[in-house]
């Protein structure tokens, strides 16, 4: 089906029944009770979890396939946030146009930043993409001002030129982003019992981006084009005896996963209108490293869980704090509900990174495929236990 086998076709139907039912799947608990709190269908993050996803699947092209570490992708999102914003001020408030303005300038970022990155390899080429991004960093924090903001950011204004479209909604307020009149603020809610499900339209957008952008992730590893890519990170040096040059290939790595990026920051834009230098940072460029990382390099839905899973986290474990823990152990005596608490909190709260180190540290120990290859060991396992519990059966069972 869509020019895929069998397998990547149950993968890509994995990956939208998940978007799809994302409102359900992520709150599982029924409002107002204790495990409320680890609920996360609220629009805000589920729009977080599918652009993170995104934008750690275009790092995977690049990381994945080609072996190239990058340390300034946070470049590329920013560049597409500013993009789209830039949209937003002087064309209008339609996403679509934004999202393309931002593909297209991250796009042009790329070739330019990887034309003279690519040039080096290993950790040299790491230090050169680093290096760009800082400087961006430094550009769009102070020394381009009037076209980035500076250090409050580009925002929308009541004066801005806008060609299509009003300056002023009703009220008197700045417009929102929309597509086509439908704007990605929109929610409609579902009660059902004593659960609350929240639809949103911002979500759904960005959901059916990723899942564009994750199919042609899957038709790029499988292409003629994704095998070049492995034979580089294989062996780059035996590929270059033979008469083929890797270098516009992984300058066109580089520049779809710059693009991919900018997709992202174009996204993040689009349900928040507003763009700001932190999102170059270096600590941006780390965070997508670690997502790879974590659900699987070079594995197709691996870096889209290692994103869910650290956007999980940020907004969920750390908002735990002292008062939920006593309220959780309050059943225990003083003495030990004191004890047990002094335990588990420094893991939580400001201290969710504590825990996302040791995870990432086990996981690059015993996991070094990540989340997927855990789940692979998991499924081979099952497999082998269910073939030797047949065998055995059919040893003890008497002939006929």
């Amino acid at each position: 089906m869509l020019g895929l086998n069998k397998k990547d076709t149950s993968l890509l139907l994995i990956v939208v029944v998940l978007t799809l039912f994302a409102p359900f799947i992520l709150n599982p608990f029924p409002e107002g009770s204790a495990m409320a709190q680890f609920n996360a269908g609220y629009p805000d993050l589920m729009q977080r979890f599918v652009i993170f996803g995104i934008f750690a699947i275009g790092f995977n092209i690049l990381f994945g396939l080609t072996g190239y570490l990058s340390f300034g992708h946070a470049a590329f999102l920013g560049i597409g946030s500013y993009g789209a914003v830039w949209m937003f001020k002087l064309i209008g408030m339609n996403v679509l146009p934004a999202l393309v303005l931002a593909v297209i300038v991250s796009g042009l970022f790329a070739v330019l930043i990887g034309y003279v990155s690519l040039r080096r390899s290993g950790i040299y080429f790491s230090i050169l993409t680093l290096a760009f991004a800082q400087m961006m960093f430094a550009l769009a924090y102070s020394v381009l001002t009037p076209i980035t903001g500076g250090e409050t950011g580009l925002q929308l204004a009541l004066d801005d030129p806008r060609i299509l479209g009003s300056s002023v909604a009703e009220g008197g307020n700045i417009p929102v982003p929309s597509l086509f009149g439908l704007e990605m603020r929109s929610s409609s809610t579902l009660d059902i019992g004593a659960w609350e499900f929240t639809f949103n339209v911002g979500y759904y957008f960005s959901a059916l981006v990723m899942i564009l952008a994750f199919y042609l992730s899957i038709r790029i590893f499988r292409s003629p084009f994704g095998m070049m890519l492995r034979a580089i990170k294989s062996n780059q040096t035996r590929l270059n005896y033979t008469g083929l040059n890797p270098k516009p290939y992984t300058l066109a790595a580089f520049v779809i996963s710059g693009m991919y990026a900018g997709l992202a920051g174009g996204l993040m834009a689009s349900m928040d209108p507003l763009a700001g230098a932190e999102r170059m940072f270096w600590t941006a460029s780390g965070e997508v490293v670690l997502m790879t990382i974590l659900g699987g390099v070079g594995t197709l839905i691996g870096p889209v869980l290692g994103a869910g899973i650290i956007k999980y986290m940020e907004n969920i474990l750390s908002k735990i704090n002292s008062d939920i823990l006593h309220s959780w152990f309050a059943f225990l005596p003083d003495g030990l509900e004191d004890f047990v608490v002094a335990i588990i909190y420094p893991f939580i709260g400001k201290g969710w990174h504590l825990t996302l180190g040791i995870i990432f540290m086990l996981v690059v120990i015993f996991l070094p495929g990540g989340l997927v290859e855990g789940g692979q060991r998991i499924g081979k396992w099952i497999k082998s236990r269910g073939k030797s519990d047949s065998s055995g059966k059919a040893k003890t069972e008497p002939a006929e």
